[in-house]
């Protein structure tokens, strides 16, 4: 039986949206024998200095000091991280509430996640389940089994080919060709105006801009404390909405997001009612019987 329930997805930075911190700051990078500081400032140091991607410039540090640390880099070892993770408060319980929450409206919601960390990573953690997809960094790996190379990489631009992978329902990242033929808006399953993104700063605004100019939703999200850090993004029109990291139930990023959910179905419901109309008035008008 075919659903025709509207699709909605909800879109996710991972760390510092979902996460508080970044995922390799929980258990990887203790065991190489760094801070967090340490790694992330020789990241950024050897990017500037190599004039290399930020993203690829992390995930070769990541090999190179887990060698020198003689630390295992099988995607097991990566995949065990994610049981580690911790998430900002409600996030554990958030996904099977927007779902429950969808069905009483009659939407379909699909939860994804783009972000420049470690898919391998978010496999491991407890809400992976909850996920249509993830669109993340990947490793490549050996003959032994062991990671050789980024397969790949997600940087604050290259964030956006996934909007519109899932606006047409090109998930397949080796897709190319059908992602890049034309599609009529009316075939495409879930319409930009259907997308809630939530993510924390900078590296997301592409995708904030793309889908709040597109007639979906954009919410930056902040740590207690830091609202200052996001408030740029409100004024200079990038986001929507500002929201403290709490997935809560009643929170305000909760009452938030189910506001957009109601509106989001009563414009769907609003829709098809005018749509029947039109067929009705379409359809060829019977005249009077000529039955004795």
């Amino acid at each position: 039986m075919t659903d025709k329930r509207t699709v909605m997805a909800l879109l996710y930075d991972f760390d510092h949206t979902l996460c508080p911190k970044g995922m390799q700051e929980y258990t990887f990078i203790p065991k190489i024998g760094m801070s967090p500081e340490a790694f992330w400032s020789e990241a950024g140091k050897q990017a500037k200095t190599q004039k290399m991607d930020i993203v690829l410039s992390y995930l070769y540090l990541m090999l190179k000091k887990a060698n020198n640390a003689n630390q295992s880099i099988r995607r097991e070892d990566f995949v065990a991280l994610g049981k580690d993770l911790k998430f900002f408060p409600g996030v554990e319980d958030w996904f099977s509430r927007i779902n429950r929450l969808g069905e009483e409206m009659g939407l379909k919601i699909e939860h994804y996640i783009i972000s420049g960390g470690i898919r391998e990573t978010i496999e491991g953690s407890s809400i992976y389940k909850y996920f249509k997809e993830v669109f993340a960094c990947e490793f490549l790996y050996d003959i032994n089994g062991a990671a050789c190379w980024p397969k790949n990489a997600v940087n604050y631009t290259t964030k956006t080919q996934f909007l519109f992978r899932i606006n047409k329902g090109i998930l397949d990242i080796s897709n190319d060709d059908d992602l890049n033929k034309y599609t009529p808006e009316d075939a495409r399953p879930v319409p930009f105006s259907n997308m809630i993104y939530i993510g924390d700063g900078l590296t997301d605004v592409p995708c904030m801009r793309l889908i709040k100019v597109n007639g979906g939703y954009s919410i930056a999200v902040y740590k207690e404390g830091a609202k200052e850090k996001v408030d740029s993004l409100l004024m200079d029109n990038r986001v929507d909405f500002l929201a403290l990291a709490d997935y809560s139930e009643n929170s305000d990023l909760d009452v938030l997001v189910r506001d957009i959910m109601g509106k989001i179905s009563m414009v769907d419901n609003l829709r098809r009612r005018s749509k029947q109309q039109m067929d009705e008035i379409k359809m060829p008008h019977k005249g009077p019987s000529n039955q004795a």
